[in-house]
């Protein structure tokens, strides 16, 4: 069941396909532009000790989180890791609220709680992570059981690293997800390092053939193609939407920079660096519109200027009272998941309807 695909077939659904628009190829390259800039803009105010802790991001890992959550319709869930930055700004996080939580400030997504990496926001259908990572799999389970209960077309969506894989509450999410054929999509970033342990000390089986194992589809993509992500999410989405389950995608990437801000990556070879910098998500993204006539320097122009003011705005926040320490910690009511944005022209009609 397990398959290797470069990209896959567009999706076929009452006559309506899974195609990109040029209007969407700007689209993702404008997210992949906004998610590294604020990083880059994150770690320089953690290196000037305005973030507190430490610091984790994403870079070149950018085509995944965006190709995949970009599928996403409005009422969709999703549980975000934490070197997935484009999700939650596709989801409609504002880049000035990312970096206003990152530091601590009033302005965060959780009012200067939960450390800058643990936020989410809910009123977006985000749900904030839980530092085990795996963990994450199991409350993407728990939202999925809850659509198919209500017989509701709606997805939830997970990524993880391929050092997730090794942990047992992983596979116990993977085997009620197939048990159940739930309607999830689980993001497999195999970005060559569990920190310091390379895949070969990892695994003796690629992980995406485990999906077999548990009964449900997995195929393979190059990570660093957003495209290629994006079909592959479409179409587990699709699956899951029509009652077909579950399906793992393995994303094939390389983690830049080292597991924190304090990790100088010492264990791993130059010349890998070097073969995969050559591959960078953003740089081949941009020489590929380009060439098919799309105005790539408006677009990094445009991301430079946004990430300009927000950055203003989120250093411009204060520190969040005293008071606010305890608002939000326990559970007072219900809790409430939002709907979040929907950028893809498939779902702008009822995104907006």
């Amino acid at each position: 069941m397990a398959t290797t695909t470069a990209k896959p077939a567009a999706i076929e659904d009452g006559g309506r396909r899974a195609v990109l628009t040029q209007e969407d190829r700007r689209a993702l390259l404008r997210y992949m532009l906004l998610m590294r800039a604020t990083e880059e803009r994150a770690l320089a105010l953690y290196r000037q000790g305005k973030v507190p802790g430490s610091y984790y991001d994403g870079r070149g890992q950018e085509a995944i989180s965006v190709g995949s959550a970009f599928v996403l319709g409005p009422r969709d869930r999703t549980c975000i890791l934490h070197r997935d930055l484009g999700a939650h700004l596709i989801r409609g996080v504002r880049p000035g609220r990312v970096l206003a939580q990152m530091m601590g400030r009033a302005g965060g997504v959780t009012g200067g709680k939960d450390g800058n990496m643990h936020f989410g926001d809910t009123e977006l259908g985000c749900v904030g992570m839980v530092s085990m990572l795996p963990d994450m799999a199991l409350v993407t389970c728990g939202l999925a059981l809850s659509f198919q209960m209500r017989k509701e077309p709606r997805v939830a969506m997970t990524w993880f690293g391929e050092g997730s894989t090794a942990n047992g509450q992983w596979h116990e999410a993977m085997n009620v997800a197939g048990v159940r054929k739930l309607p999830a999509v689980f993001i497999l970033e195999n970005n060559q390092f569990a920190y310091s342990t390379p895949n070969e000390r990892e695994f003796a089986v690629d992980p995406v053939k485990r999906a077999e194992v548990y009964g449900f589809p997995g195929v393979k993509v190059d990570g660093n193609d957003v495209e290629a992500v994006f079909y592959a999410a479409a179409e587990a989405c699709e699956r899951a939407r029509s009652g077909g389950g579950p399906t793992l995608i393995e994303c094939e990437t390389m983690r830049m920079h080292g597991h924190g801000a304090h990790d100088d990556m010492r264990y791993v070879p130059k010349e890998l660096f070097d073969v995969w910098a050559e591959r960078d998500p953003i740089d081949r993204y941009e020489r590929k519109l380009a060439d098919d006539g799309i105005d790539v320097e408006q677009i990094t122009a445009s991301a430079k200027e946004e990430i300009e003011r927000e950055t203003e705005w989120a250093l411009s926040q204060p520190m969040p009272e005293g008071p606010e320490a305890l608002s939000g910690v326990f559970a007072t009511s219900e809790p409430r998941l939002g709907d979040g944005n929907a950028p893809w022209s498939f779902w702008k009609e009822a995104a907006n309807g």
